[in-house]
């Protein structure tokens, strides 16, 4: 996911970064990831978000009543969504796997995968994370019928042009989450390949041909935190730790564009 700075971010929207400070500190509308150096880095969340912001108040709701109609619109999304995990749950427990194929496809149609990932599928997936055997095996189906959706999408999307990414696990055991990672990266025009096992030493420089694509789980150890920021600093990775990762130097620069390759490679 690409973060961006408040200046971009003032553009994207046409709006004064002055007003998004206030939107920020007054009315606790906002809340912006922030650099080690105190900038402020903004995902495209909050970019939609802005933009509800300006639809109440060009449609005259004062700004200081925004926030309950935010919250009111997020409680009922929430609830949208755990409806449709409900669906799906529905389909794994009765072994409707044909039914879900046909609905994660069509729903595919009407939602990006990155929506699709943050509000359906990871959540599913955590719930189903547990000691029983019944639901760590309902989660192993949900994952193989995941991997063979996105294997089908990657393979359709390589016929474009793009640049050429794999997505590689470093010291990860859930690899379904690389092929996640890779279904959001094909969706914003990258021809994807995905490592099938995670990498328990990664050097990047075995990989010359391709732009890394790098996911070290949500948890990061300090060593590989300090390791990633180097390697994306000097471009040889993307870095897909969008909960940890930071702009490497502290500067107001996004962390990675998903949509552009990295300085020193080149498109294939």
């Amino acid at each position: 996911m690409a973060l961006y700075t408040i200046g971009e971010v003032a553009q994207l929207c046409d709006i004064n970064p002055v007003t998004l400070r206030a939107w920020q500190r007054r009315y606790g509308l906002l809340k912006p990831q922030r650099t080690d150096g105190g900038h402020r880095l903004f995902n495209e969340y909050e970019i939609d978000r802005i933009r509800e912001i300006k639809r109440w108040i060009d449609s005259g709701v004062q700004v200081g009543k925004v926030k309950t109609l935010l919250m009111d619109n997020e409680q009922e999304m929430a609830d949208g969504w755990r409806k449709q995990q409900e669906i799906l749950l529905g389909y794994l427990q009765n072994g409707s796997y044909h039914r879900l194929r046909m609905w994660l496809k069509e729903r595919n149609h009407s939602e990006s995968a990155q929506i699709l990932v943050k509000h359906l599928i990871n959540p599913l997936r955590q719930r189903l994370l547990s000691l029983q055997p019944t639901l760590l095996a309902l989660r192993g189906i949900l994952d193989g019928i995941l991997i063979n959706h996105i294997a089908r999408s990657l393979s359709s999307t390589a016929k474009y042009p793009g640049n050429h990414a794999l997505v590689v696990g470093w010291n990860v055991s859930d690899i379904t989450r690389l092929w996640l990672e890779g279904w959001i990266a094909s969706e914003q025009g990258w021809r994807v390949d995905i490592l099938a096992h995670s990498l328990n030493q990664l050097r990047p420089e075995l990989f010359p041909e391709s732009t890394l694509m790098v996911w070290c789980g949500e948890a990061p150890c300090s060593a590989q935190v300090n390791q990633m920021r180097l390697w994306e600093q000097q471009g040889q990775i993307i870095w897909l730790n969008h909960a940890t990762a930071t702009s490497p130097g502290g500067g107001d620069e996004p962390v990675a564009r998903l949509s552009a390759a990295p300085a020193g490679k080149k498109p294939q």
